[in-house]
């Protein structure tokens, strides 16, 4: 059977190393990276696996922890995720009611940690459509009117512009914005100005 004479090049998924694939299906470059590549995979495996195991173990636990109204801090990390110095340093600000019950006993109210991890619903904001400038170009200055009349740079007329969300609209080479507001801004910022 003859060799191929193929040569593509490949970049090896696991060091990232370009090199020359002698197949279309070939995806490193040498036996050390399939073996790394395999290990890390067999690795990433049973993470997940102890992960899963470690999820049932403690789905009793979790349930068992939901009913009682106090619950040690160990149990309070393992419930609402957080660490135990968190816990400890809300306690110590008053903000959790913790009641120590001896060494490594303290309880802390579960209802209090509740409260304040549980999601807090902001109303929904409506979507603003974005202002459409009907303005005629005879109502309207370009950047560099705007930065003659008032004695400001261009680059200042442009931050201001953004800042304050002027509408503006451009024509060929030309940004176009209000005069009637371009004037009320800059004569209001001039009057603030000592």
């Amino acid at each position: 059977m003859a060799k191929s004479q193929l040569k593509l090049p490949k970049i090896c998924e696991q060091c990232g190393k370009p090199f020359e694939a002698k197949t279309v299906a070939t995806r490193f470059c040498s036996p050390y990276c399939v073996n790394k590549s395999g290990r890390e995979k067999k690795r990433r495996a049973k993470e997940a696996e102890q992960k899963q195991v470690l999820l049932e173990e403690s789905i009793d636990m979790i349930v068992e922890i939901q009913s009682r109204p106090f619950i040690s801090v160990s149990e309070a990390t393992v419930l609402f995720g957080i660490s135990k110095d968190t816990i400890r340093r809300l306690i110590k600000a008053g903000k959790i009611p913790a009641y120590n019950l001896g060494q490594r006993l303290t309880r802390v109210s579960r209802v209090h940690i509740e409260a304040m991890f549980t999601a807090v619903n902001l109303p929904e904001e409506p979507d603003e459509e974005p202002v459409k400038m009907h303005y005629d170009k005879s109502e309207c200055y370009n950047i560099a009117e705007v930065s003659e009349k008032f004695g400001v740079s261009p680059s200042t007329v442009n931050k201001t512009i953004r800042k304050y969300s002027i509408p503006r609209r451009q024509i060929g080479k030309y940004v176009y914005v209000p005069k009637e507001q371009i004037e009320t801004l800059f004569s209001t910022n001039k009057s603030n100005t000592p």
